[in-house]
C-alpha cells in the first residue's frame, strides 16, 4: 500500500481527519435542513471554510518547533493590540463590540487570542526552571498574560469568549504543574466573590441567562425561550428522530438560532439518540487523538502546547452541548465544525493544525501518537 499511497497523504492522521471530515459533512447536512433545504444559505460556505482552514492546518503542520516558539509572544502581543483596538475603532453586531475591520478581512481578534494564550503560557512554562514553577513567580506573570486579554474581551463584552481564554490559560498552568492547593485556593476565592460578582460585574442579560438557567420555566415565552425549546427539540427527536428535514422547532421557527449556538438540537431533533451519539463518538476520537499527541510529545512546550490547544476545543464542545441541554447558561459558545460561522471554525482548525504540527514533530523525533 505504501507504494500506492504517496507518502505526503499517508502519513496524515487519518485516525483524526476521517471522523473530522464526517462531522464537518454531517453538519452540513443538518444546516442544509436548518435552512429548509437551500444548500447554499448555510451549507455551501460552512464546507468552503473547513477547505480554506483545513488548508491552512496542513500548512501550520509545516512549521518548525523553533519558529513557533519565536513567534508565541509576538503573537500574543499583536492579537493583544488588536483587543485593544476593538474597543477604539470596533464596529458592534448583536449588541456587542466584537468585530475590527481590517480592510480585507473583518477580524473577531478574541477568537485569536484564544489559541494565543496557549501558546504564549506554553512558551513561558517551557523557558521556566522547574525549581520555580512552584513559586509565586510563575504564577503572577501567568496570571498577567491571562488577566490583560480577558478584561478587554469582557468590555466588548463577551463573557462566554472570556471563560474560554481564561480555561485554556488555567489549563496550561495546571499541566505545567503548579501546586494544586493553588487551584482549589483559587476555586474557593471564587466561589466567596462570586454572588458580589454577579450583582456588580456582569450586565443585566448575562444575569437574566443565569436565573433561566437555574428556572427556565418561570418564564417559557421570555428569557427561558431558547432553552425551552432547545429542550423540547432534543427530547422530541426520540431514538431515531423524526428523519432528515422533518424538524418542527427548526422549521416552524420555535428554535432560536438553529445554525449556530443551537444546531446539536436541530440535528437531535431530526436524528435522535443516534444521530447525538455519532457526533459525541467524532468528538471523542478527535480529542482522544489529540491528548495522544500531547502526550507523546517529548519536551515540556510541546506537551503543554498540545495539552492547551486538547481543552480549547474540549471547552468548545462541553459548554454548547452543556448550553443546549439546560446544564449550563446560555453563552454564545457555538458547536465545532457543525455550527454555521467562521470565527468558531478558524479557531478550531488552529488548534487541530497545532496538534497536527506536534504530531509531526513527534514523527520526527521518532516517537508517535498512539493511535
Amino acid at each position: 500500500m505504501s507504494s500506492i499511497v504517496p507518502s505526503a497523504i499517508a502519513r496524515q492522521p487519518w485516525a483524526m481527519l476521517l471522523p473530522l471530515i464526517l462531522l464537518v459533512l454531517f453538519g452540513a447536512a443538518v444546516l442544509d435542513s436548518a435552512a429548509a433545504g437551500n444548500f447554499q444559505t448555510f451549507s455551501l460556505s460552512h464546507l468552503i471554510r473547513f477547505g480554506v482552514f483545513m488548508t491552512m492546518a496542513a500548512v501550520m503542520s509545516l512549521f518548525g518547533k523553533d519558529f513557533v516558539r519565536f513567534v508565541a509572544y509576538p503573537a500574543y502581543g499583536v492579537i493583544l493590540l488588536l483587543l485593544l483596538a476593538v474597543e477604539i475603532i470596533g464596529f458592534a453586531g448583536g449588541g456587542s463590540q466584537r468585530w475590527i475591520d481590517l480592510g480585507i478581512i473583518v477580524l473577531q481578534p478574541s477568537e485569536l487570542m484564544k489559541p494565543a494564550i496557549v501558546l504564549v503560557l506554553a512558551r513561558f512554562y517551557a523557558d521556566l526552571p522547574s525549581g520555580m514553577v512552584p513559586t509565586w513567580r510563575s504564577l503572577v506573570p501567568a496570571c498577567v498574560l491571562i488577566g490583560m486579554p480577558v478584561l478587554l474581551v469582557l468590555l466588548q463584552p463577551d463573557l462566554g469568549t472570556g471563560l474560554a481564554i481564561t480555561f485554556g490559560g488555567v489549563v496550561v498552568m495546571f499541566l505545567a504543574g503548579l501546586p494544586l492547593r493553588w487551584f482549589l485556593m483559587a476555586g474557593g476565592a471564587a466561589a466567596v466573590t462570586a454572588p458580589l460578582a454577579f450583582f456588580t460585574l456582569l450586565h443585566d442579560y448575562q444575569r437574566n441567562r443565569v436565573f433561566t438557567f437555574l428556572d427556565p420555566e418561570s418564564d417559557p415565552l421570555g428569557t427561558g425561550y431558547h432553552i425551552t425549546q432547545s429542550k423540547i427539540a432534543i427530547g422530541s427527536g426520540g431514538l431515531t428522530g423524526k428523519g432528515f428535514g422533518n424538524g418542527s422547532q427548526s422549521h416552524l421557527n420555535y428554535l432560536p438560532e438553529p445554525h449556530t449556538d443551537f444546531v446539536f438540537s436541530t440535528m437531535a431533533e431530526e436524528w435522535g439518540l443516534i444521530g447525538g451519539l455519532f457526533v459525541l463518538g467524532v468528538f471523542f476520537l478527535v480529542l482522544r487523538w489529540g491528548w495522544r499527541v500531547a502526550l507523546a510529545a517529548d519536551d515540556r512546550f510541546s506537551r503543554l502546547l498540545a495539552g492547551g490547544m486538547v481543552a480549547t476545543v474540549f471547552f468548545y464542545v462541553a459548554i454548547n452541548l452543556s448550553m443546549v441541554m439546560g446544564l449550563a447558561p446560555v453563552v454564545g459558545i457555538p458547536l465545532p465544525f457543525m455550527s454555521h460561522g467562521g470565527s468558531s471554525m478558524m479557531t478550531n482548525m488552529i488548534a487541530l493544525g497545532t496538534l497536527m504540527m506536534i504530531n509531526r514533530w513527534n514523527r520526527s523525533s521518532g516517537r508517535r501518537s498512539l493511535s
